[in-house]
Formats: C-alpha cells, structure tokens, sequence
C-alpha cells in the first residue's frame, strides 16, 4: 500500500500548493482521498487523471472538494478524447444532500457510503469515525489486511481516536493549530492532540497534515515530539509513505 500527498494546506492553499489530497494506491488500483483547492493540478504531475479507479470524501468543505468540479470536467473531456464511457466512482455521504448531488456528472457518480459500516473499495476496506467538526465529517481508517492507515480529516480532539487509531502504521492527522492554540472552536486539533492521539493509540509513525500557512511549521513537529514516542514529520507534496519505508 502506497500513500503520497497530493495536497496538505488548511483551508487555502499556500503558492504553488494544494489543500488536502492523498493518493492511495495497491495492485494498480488507485484510490484519491479528498480534492481540495489545487489538488487536480498536482495529481498530474503523479497519474493521469482517467487513471483514478476512486475517489472517496471526508466532507464538503472547499478545501477537500474544491476540485471535485474540474475533476469531472476532465473526466468529460478524456472521455471524448480517449472515447472511454468509463464513469469514476466518487464515494461521499449523504447527510448533506447538496454536497453528495454535487458528485455526479456525465462521467461520475455519487455512491454513499454508510459511516457504520465497513466500505470495500478495489484492495481497501474503510470503516469511519464521525468527527467533531462544523459539518459532517468523518476519518477513515482504511486497510489493506497487512497495512493500516488512518486519515482523521478535520476533527476537533476526541478520546474515541485512540480505539479508532489503535496500532495504525500510520496516523495521518489534522494539525491546524500550534500546541499554544485552541483549535476546538475551529473543530481541529492542535499538534499537541494530534500527538496524544498517535501515542495512546501506539500508531507507528504520525504526519502532521493540513497545516497552517503561517508561523514554522517545523515547530509543529518539535511540539508534536514532547508527546509522541514515535517517527513525525509533516505533510509536503510529493512525500511518499509505504509501510517499512518512505522518503
């Protein structure tokens, strides 16, 4: 199972960047993690576009679904150009109908997904934590059967993250704030939480995503460190995580 990190700013992106979006890929099966502001672009510089097998969504904010809407446009054009009626799938929830609506076109097709219960999509099974957010949102622990991600999406802290992240290989979580910061108003966590989640739930290596774009975000990771034992480093594009190595 192999992750890289399409886009990782919160709310906006910085120049040249992208807010959240991750690509996941196993037996030439390729599943994309949110598209936020920017992501399309940067996706192409890692796979074309009708390369995608599915697209699954967290929640409708702009910055994880921005580019759902140029995405479609693509898959409209590859499609006359290509003459594939091949339709992507783009898996999200339905307690927000405008937002599910929103993910059928020509060329795609909205499938709900069932946030208590497991969701199989190509090698991968998704099972979902609702997360503490202005909006419905929902993290995804998802697994190969040998390697373990889990992705929070945007959550204020929770104590069910432990049970939910317990031994991941990988913790990839919201970091919005500084450890000096509240961020539960906002519904995200601070790099101190992030890092108590990572701990307790004995995950193996944490990545510090959707990040701010102002202060050093290097000393996300050096608060982050106070509270977790394990490997941390912070989301950029391009980082590419499998399990026993990554660069």
């Amino acid at each position: 199972m192999k992750l890289t990190i399409i886009g990782f700013w919160g709310g906006y992106p910085a120049p040249d960047g992208a807010t959240s979006a991750y690509l996941l890929e196993k037996d030439d099966f390729t599943l994309l993690i949110d598209i936020g502001s920017g992501s399309l672009s940067k996706l192409q510089s890692n796979k074309h576009v009708m390369d995608l097998d599915a697209v699954i969504l967290s929640h409708y904010h702009h910055d994880h679904v921005a580019d759902i809407g140029v995405l479609q446009y693509a898959w409209l054009v590859q499609s006359y150009i290509q003459e594939n009626s091949e339709v992507l799938p783009i898996y999200g929830h339905t307690e927000d109908l405008d937002g599910f609506n929103a993910l059928t076109h020509k060329n795609t097709e909205g499938i709900a997904y069932d946030p208590a219960a497991a969701l199989e999509v190509g090698p991968f099974s998704i099972t979902f934590l609702k997360t503490v957010h202005p909006v419905p949102c929902f993290g995804m622990r998802i697994t190969d059967g040998e390697t373990t991600i889990v992705y929070t999406a945007d959550t204020a802290f929770k104590e069910e993250w432990y049970d939910f992240a317990k031994d991941a290989d990988l913790l990839i979580t919201d970091c919005n704030f500084y450890e000096d910061q509240d961020a539960s108003a906002a519904g995200h966590m601070t790099s101190q939480e992030g890092a108590m989640v990572a701990e307790e739930a004995n995950v193996n290596e944490l990545i510090l995503s959707h990040l701010p774009q102002y202060r050093d975000n290097n000393d996300l990771v050096k608060e982050a460190g106070r509270y977790f034992s394990g490997k941390v480093q912070l989301a950029k594009e391009g980082l590419i995580w499998e399990k026993s190595r990554n660069f």
